[in-house]
């Protein structure tokens, strides 16, 4: 790591000796090695190590974003040069300069957990052992005789970078992740070929949970679709599982960027202070979450990370800006990115919070879709259950909603206490009322 920073410091003073106002240049190297086996076999195993450094330039009130793999001296020299060259012949932008450099204080003194010391011990042939474990599982349940393939996923990634800045901004970053996935196709009397897949991952291998039980749990959810079928269109009050509520969160969040509101393509400018979301909803980001899978201890800009209330009790309490949209827009940054998103969560979970709805809609996926962060509008295809007196009854699919999230997030009625924690999202369960369901 001291290593990579030193590259680091040194590819900005050689920025700066070549004629760069400024720079900012990180050198990071990685590891990632993935293997897919599919139905008794392995398909496919690659391993890509990566070493470089990329570079921003501040040339003359002119800025370019530059990377290398080649970082031998006499090639690095050559490289700075004809990029500041080049930075030279590009359009002013006044906006473009490095952060103030007290933006960098106060950063966490944090063991955030994100390196596996025991990274190395995940050889090829444990790769292929869990791997096994995920189809069995998968070939294990009622029903497998339905299934058409099994494909299981087992990856590991190590990555290390330094950050260094010609105003003072130095910063490490080491991580390792790992992850899992179980895919299974099934043959439906129709003649369609459903897929449902599973998936767990973190940063830590021995903190995994059972592969088999994975590839149980991917088989029954595609089984469980089989013979999936349109309802009648109507309102419906709405669950959506947590593993699926992350899409919904990141269209509302797409009008909280910088970029968004600067470039007027925010249905949410204006609205900070105000109620944009049912009472239920309290958005926290927390990038010092321990083994979370987004925390750091600084963003993008260096600025030092800090725990945020990005909606409280459904008022918008801030938006997402970065250095540079904060000085095209003259105001202060907050940061220009999201790290874990965690929602306050009830005392339910889906099971207990489906008992108390006779007749809505589960959702345990979308398909397609999009949403409009000028004007909020949305829409997207669903997939899930039928809820009946409080239990999953016959799946459904080919339907779809519609809406505007302004209307969409002030009919969340209840929120879960199961977060989903493979993602930066982790959203737990959502119940919304009265949503429009467009089927037959």
């Amino acid at each position: 790591m001291s290593a990579l920073l030193d590259q680091a410091k040194q590819v900005v003073a050689l920025a700066k000796k070549k004629g760069a106002a400024d720079a900012r240049a990180t050198a990071y190297s990685s590891r990632e090695v993935e293997l897919t086996w599919r139905d008794g076999k392995v398909e496919k195993v690659s391993e890509a190590t990566t070493r470089g450094a990329s570079v921003a330039l501040y040339v003359e009130g002119r800025y370019s974003s530059v990377s290398t793999s080649d970082l031998r001296p006499e090639a690095l020299e050559k490289f700075l040069e004809e990029s500041i060259s080049m930075a030279k012949t590009l359009a002013k932008d006044p906006y473009r300069t490095l952060p103030d450099p007290k933006m960098y204080e106060g950063r966490a003194q944090l063991d955030l957990a994100l390196f596996d010391p025991k990274y190395e011990t995940v050889t090829a042939d444990l790769r292929r052992k869990v791997a096994k474990e995920i189809e069995d599982g998968a070939r294990s349940v009622k029903g497998a005789e339905s299934i058409l393939s099994v494909e299981a996923g087992v990856s590991d990634t190590k990555s290390q970078s330094a950050t260094a800045t010609s105003n003072g901004f130095e910063g490490e970053r080491e991580d390792t992740q790992f992850w899992l996935s179980g895919s299974v196709s099934c043959k439906d009397k129709d003649g369609r070929r459903p897929e449902e897949y599973d998936v767990m991952g973190g940063h830590f291998f021995s903190e995994l949970g059972s592969a088999s039980e994975l590839g149980k749990r991917a088989s029954e959810r595609t089984i469980g679709t089989l013979g999936a079928a349109k309802l009648k269109s109507d309102v419906f009050p709405l669950v959506i599982e947590n593993r699926a509520g992350g899409r919904m969160l990141r269209n509302l969040l797409g009008a909280l960027t910088g970029r968004a509101l600067q470039q007027k393509q925010s249905f949410l400018e204006g609205k900070v202070g105000k109620e944009i979301a049912s009472k239920l909803l309290t958005l926290t980001d927390d990038p010092h979450l321990a083994k979370g899978l987004a925390s750091r201890l600084y963003d993008t800009d260096g600025f030092a990370t800090k725990k945020r209330v990005v909606i409280e009790k459904g008022v918008l309490k801030l938006f997402y800006i970065d250095d540079y949209y904060a000085k095209k827009m003259k105001v202060n940054p907050t940061t220009g990115m999201t790290t874990n998103l965690v929602l306050s969560g009830g005392k339910k979970n889906l099971t207990e919070l489906m008992k108390d709805i006779k007749n809505g809609i589960l959702v345990t996926g979308f398909l397609g879709g999009n949403s409009n962060s000028t004007t909020g509008a949305f829409s997207a295809g669903i997939q899930g259950y039928h809820i009946v007196n409080g239990t999953r009854a016959e799946p459904i699919a080919e339907m779809n909603i519609s809406g505007n999230l302004s209307d969409f997030w002030k009919k969340l009625t209840a929120v879960g206490s199961d977060p989903w924690v493979y993602s930066s999202t982790r959203t737990p369960t959502l119940v919304f009322d009265g949503i429009q369901i467009a089927g037959l």
